[in-house]
């Protein structure tokens, strides 16, 4: 015995296909932070007077990225001068290099000085 009238049987269909599609849209939204390209972007924040992370490894020829997120404008510059230094980065400037040779690239803010970080560069 069916209960349900026809207007009822097509409310239950389109709530049914309402749910199915937030749901494949959903699982869509998780699976683009999946990073299925190789593709990736070396990102360091500065914040709180500090890089975040502290120590980064890539692979020679990719690109690095720092942003500032501090209120204060901070600089990057390499210890040895291994990659051109930054200027002064204001909230939100980005600062971006290429990884050149493998090697560990030490560098720090020249504004404040404490502020230091490491790069760790690999064979690609």
């Amino acid at each position: 015995m069916n209960t349900l009238n026809p207007r009822n049987k097509k409310m239950a269909l389109l709530c049914a296909i309402t749910f199915l599609n937030l749901s494949i849209f959903a699982f869509a939204g998780e699976m683009k932070e999946v990073d299925t390209t190789g593709n990736k972007q070396n990102r360091i924040e500065i914040k709180d007077f500090a890089f975040n992370p502290q120590t980064l490894t890539v692979k020679s020829g990719e690109k690095i990225t720092w942003i500032n997120r501090d209120e204060e404008p901070h600089t990057v510059v390499s210890v040895e001068k291994q990659f051109k230094k930054s200027t002064a980065l204001d909230t939100d400037q980005e600062f971006t290099i290429t990884a050149g040779a493998p090697g560990t690239y030490t560098y720090f803010c020249s504004v404040h000085p404490k502020m230091t970080g490491t790069i760790v560069v690999v064979k690609s």
